[in-house]
C-alpha cells in the first residue's frame, strides 16, 4: 500500500528548498540590523493560550485549529500563529525585566491550521515573524513595517502595495463597536452564520466577511477612522509621517481588519500587486497588539509584529519572474580510476571538505565516461582524475571544466594547489 503526502502539506525538494534557504538567510541578516534576536517557541501549546490571546470568536480559534488530548488528558494545540507564544515566552520568562527595552525577537517555523487548501496556502505552512516588546512609540511601528518591506525589496519583489489603518485604543474601539452594533443589527439576520454570532462577540470582524462583502452595510458601515480620540488619532498621524520619512508609500484602508483579536492602534498588510498572483494578494499581516500580555498574566505591555508565509513569498517572486541566484555548482569531483586510487579519493574526499570545498566522488563504480557525466550533471568546476598508475607517481590531473585546462598536482600538496588553482 503507497502512502501519500497528507493534504494541505508539502515536500520541498532539492532545487526548491534552495530558494526557502536564501529567503531565511536575508531574513536573519535584516534582523542581525536591526537588532532583533531569534526565538525558538514550541510546535504546540496549552489551547488556552490561542483561544484566550488570539480570541475565541476568530476563525482560527473556532474552526482551523489542530487541537488534541494527550495522554494526561491536557488539551493541547499545534500552533496556527507565532505571536501569541512569543508573547507567553515572554511574560514565563519574565523578559519585561531585562535591561535592553524593548525586547525585539523573531521566530521562523512551520504553523498548523486547518482550512481549505488552495494557492499559497497550506494546513501546514513556514511563517518568519517579528515582535517587539516593551515600547508604545509609533516609531517602532514604522521599523517593523520597513523591516518587512525591506526583506522583499531585498530579494527583488517590485510590485508590492502597503496598506495601513488605526484600529484605535481601547476607548475609540468601544465607540466603534456601539456603531457597529447599532449599525448591522436591524439586518443582521441577512449576513451569514458567522457573522451573526460576530455581531456581539467582536462586530469588527463582520467588516473582514469574505461571505457578505458586497452586501450594502457593508458599504456604508461606520468607519474606525471616525470614532478615533485624540490620542489614537495623534498616534496613527505619527507613523504615517515616520513612514513618509522612511520613502516607504502606502494607503489607508479604514476597512483593513486583522483576523485576531488581540490587535489594536496599527493594522497593516502588504500585498502583491502582480498580475496573475492569484485572488489572495496579501503577501504579511501585522499589528500593534497592547493587552496580550495581560491577556496571558503579564505585566500591562505594548507589543507590535508582524508575520509573513515562505510560500507566498516564493509565489510573489515566481510572479514577478524573479530568479534567485542559486549556486548548484560544486568545486570538486573525485574521479577514480582502479580500486585503489578508489580506496584513496575517499580520504581526499575527506580532505577536500574540511579544507573548506564542496565536493563529491563516485559511489555507482561508473566508468570514467559516466563519472565525467555525473560531474557535468553536478555543475562540478574542477574534475580531479586519479589512477593507480598516477597513485603509485603520487600524482592526479586536475581539469578546469570551463576553460578545458589540465595540470598535474603532486597529491602530497593537493589541497594547497587545488587552493590555488580558485584564484
Amino acid at each position: 500500500m503507497s502512502i501519500s503526502i497528507p493534504r494541505g502539506t508539502q515536500d520541498i525538494l532539492p532545487g526548491e528548498v534552495e530558494k526557502w534557504q536564501l529567503i531565511e538567510a536575508k531574513a536573519r541578516e535584516l534582523c542581525e540590523k536591526y537588532q532583533y534576536k531569534e526565538i525558538r517557541t514550541p510546535i504546540f501549546e496549552h489551547t488556552d493560550l490561542f483561544s484566550r490571546g488570539v480570541g475565541d470568536s476568530t476563525d482560527i480559534v473556532q474552526k482551523e485549529m489542530y487541537t488534541f488530548e494527550d495522554r494526561g488528558k491536557r488539551s493541547l494545540t499545534l500552533r496556527p500563529e507565532g505571536t501569541a507564544a512569543v508573547v507567553r515566552s515572554y511574560v514565563e520568562k519574565k523578559m519585561f525585566g531585562l535591561p535592553n527595552q524593548p525586547v525585539k525577537l523573531y521566530y521562523m517555523g512551520p504553523m498548523f491550521r486547518y482550512e481549505r487548501p488552495q494557492a499559497g496556502r497550506f494546513r501546514q505552512f513556514v511563517q518568519f515573524g517579528i515582535e517587539a516588546l516593551g515600547s508604545n512609540d509609533p516609531a517602532i511601528d514604522a521599523e517593523v513595517i520597513s523591516l518587512a518591506m525591506n526583506l522583499y525589496k531585498e530579494m527583488g519583489l517590485k510590485k508590492l502595495k502597503l496598506i495601513i489603518n488605526s484600529l484605535g485604543d481601547k476607548e475609540s474601539r468601544n465607540a466603534h463597536r456601539e456603531a457597529l452594533v447599532n449599525h448591522f443589527k436591524p439586518r443582521i439576520g441577512e449576513f451569514c452564520h458567522d457573522c451573526q454570532n460576530r455581531l456581539e462577540k467582536n462586530p469588527l470582524r463582520i467588516l473582514d466577511c469574505k461571505v457578505d462583502r458586497e452586501h450594502e452595510l457593508m458599504r456604508i458601515a461606520p468607519s474606525i477612522l471616525e470614532f478615533l480620540n485624540d490620542y489614537s488619532k495623534n498616534y496613527f498621524e505619527k507613523l504615517q509621517k515616520y513612514l513618509t520619512q522612511l520613502d516607504i508609500p502606502f494607503e489607508v484602508d479604514a476597512n483593513l481588519v486583522r483576523g485576531l483579536d488581540y490587535y489594536n492602534h496599527t493594522a497593516f498588510e502588504i500585498m502583491s500587486d502582480s498580475e496573475g498572483f492569484g485572488a489572495i494578494t496579501t503577501l504579511c499581516g501585522g499589528g500593534r497588539y497592547n493587552g496580550l500580555a495581560e491577556e496571558i498574566g503579564g505585566p500591562e505591555t505594548p507589543g507590535i509584529g508582524f508575520a509573513l508565509s515562505i510560500e507566498r513569498f516564493i509565489a510573489a517572486l515566481n510572479a514577478e519572474g524573479i530568479e534567485l541566484e542559486i549556486n548548484e555548482s560544486i568545486d570538486c569531483y573525485l574521479a577514480a580510476l582502479g580500486e585503489e586510487a578508489k580506496d584513496y579519493t575517499v580520504v581526499l574526499l575527506q580532505e577536500l571538505r574540511r579544507a573548506g570545498f564542496s565536493a563529491e566522488r563516485d559511489y555507482l563504480d561508473r566508468k570514467i565516461k559516466g563519472q565525467f557525466k555525473a560531474a557535468d550533471r553536478l555543475k562540478a568546476k574542477f574534475v580531479a582524475v586519479l589512477g593507480d598508475e598516477e597513485l603509485k607517481n603520487n600524482k592526479i590531473n586536475v581539469k578546469n571544466m570551463s576553460s578545458g585546462e589540465q595540470v598535474e598536482i603532486d597529491l602530497a600538496t593537493f589541497i594547497k594547489q587545488f587552493k590555488e588553482l580558485q584564484e
